[in-house]
């Protein structure tokens, strides 16, 4: 007989919730000017604020090739950065979503192992080739570091999932049932899976995700973890807006759920941003693209003073003795994403 290869969670790996303890947060530095069509110049910029901001808490470890290195170098350390805590490795990318072509990292709770679990990227249903290079980045990150990598042998993003580290995963149907994904999977065996990958027991469907969201739904703009048993989501108080009834149906969903012990999750409401458009094209601007950092979340604004306020209160109360530090994203959601997007968490190793 053939040699059973066993899986992580068999082993005993699971992927930790991001406000658990990180070692570090990698980015891939922006460089396709293509993805801010019109508007690239401010973007390494901002990249840099994120990354300084970043450091003042943890190592930040970010993909770039070395023909941009020295720029970004520079960049960074004109936004305040703790140099000590920058890292940057000779990976080229075609684009700059480390959430989605990054590396899902696994930890064993036993060992205190962390191990790399490398999925296949296809740019979204193959919407912006070419993505040969952002496929690669698992593999790079996994030999720079010398960590163990399992092939997940499913095209997965980092921004289609969410978990709470005790076994559940939150997604959508809009993303992950999607035939442009895993046209022969169905969601039985996209749900093995998840289980024999990430180690969760669970997985919550939402469906549909915000206009603008070229992902096909990504749950990241939509509904995150906050603890074990709570959740946040997005919500549209304007009936006449385009987002209000899918919002308001994945509210009802989650009002539905149950967990193991027949009770109910605390789901907090967070309201969405006035609408961002840009050259008639609406965004997809949201304040669930929130960032976990060891001690603090940073939060996605968008000019609007009072309901970027609104949302930092609605945080800060998920998530209290985290500092709520807020980041100007106007000019980097013109991408399509914002800071979780852009970013992907390592946890740190237990020992």
């Amino acid at each position: 007989m053939p040699a059973v290869t066993k899986t992580p969670a068999a082993l005993g790996f699971r992927m930790p919730a991001e406000w658990e303890k990180q070692e570090a947060l990698w980015l891939s530095w922006p460089h396709k000017k293509a993805t801010w069509p019109g508007n690239f110049r401010p973007i390494p910029g901002t990249f840099a604020e994120i990354a300084a901001r970043i450091s003042e808490r943890e190592r930040v470890r970010i993909n770039v090739s070395n023909a941009f290195r020295k720029g970004a170098r520079a960049l960074i350390e004109r936004a305040g950065a703790d140099m000590a805590n920058i890292e940057l490795f000779n990976h080229p990318t075609d684009d700059a979503w480390c959430r989605d072509h990054g590396p899902i990292f696994v930890r064993n709770e036993a060992t205190g192992e962390v191990a790399v679990t490398d999925w296949e990227f296809n740019s979204w249903g193959g919407k912006h080739p070419p993505f040969n290079r952002d496929n690669r980045i698992p593999g790079k990150i996994s030999h720079a570091l010398g960590l163990r990598r399992f092939k997940g042998g499913m095209v997965l993003e980092g921004g289609s999932i969410d978990v709470n580290g005790h076994g559940l995963l939150l997604t959508t149907e809009a993303c992950l049932l999607n035939r442009n994904r895993n046209p022969r999977l169905g969601r039985s065996e996209i749900e093995r899976r998840l289980r024999d990958m990430l180690g969760v027991h669970t997985v919550l469907w939402l469906g549909e995700g915000i206009v603008g969201d070229d992902t096909d739904g990504h749950v990241d703009d939509l509904t995150r973890f906050y603890s074990e048993t709570g959740i946040v989501t997005a919500v549209e108080s304007d009936r006449s807006d385009v987002n209000y009834p899918m919002l308001r149906e994945n509210l009802l969903r989650l009002k539905a759920q149950r967990t193991a012990s027949g009770g109910r999750y605390r789901v907090v409401e967070l309201p969405m941003p006035a609408p961002v458009s840009r050259k008639g094209q609406r965004l997809p601007a949201s304040y669930a693209n929130f960032l976990v950092l060891n001690g603090a979340v940073l939060m996605p604004t968008f000019r609007q003073p009072r309901r970027d306020r609104e949302a930092a209160e609605v945080l800060g109360g998920c998530f209290p003795g985290r500092e709520v530090i807020p980041i100007d994203c106007l000019e980097l959601v013109w991408g399509l994403g914002t800071l979780h997007c852009i970013s992907q968490q390592q946890p740190a190793i237990i020992s």
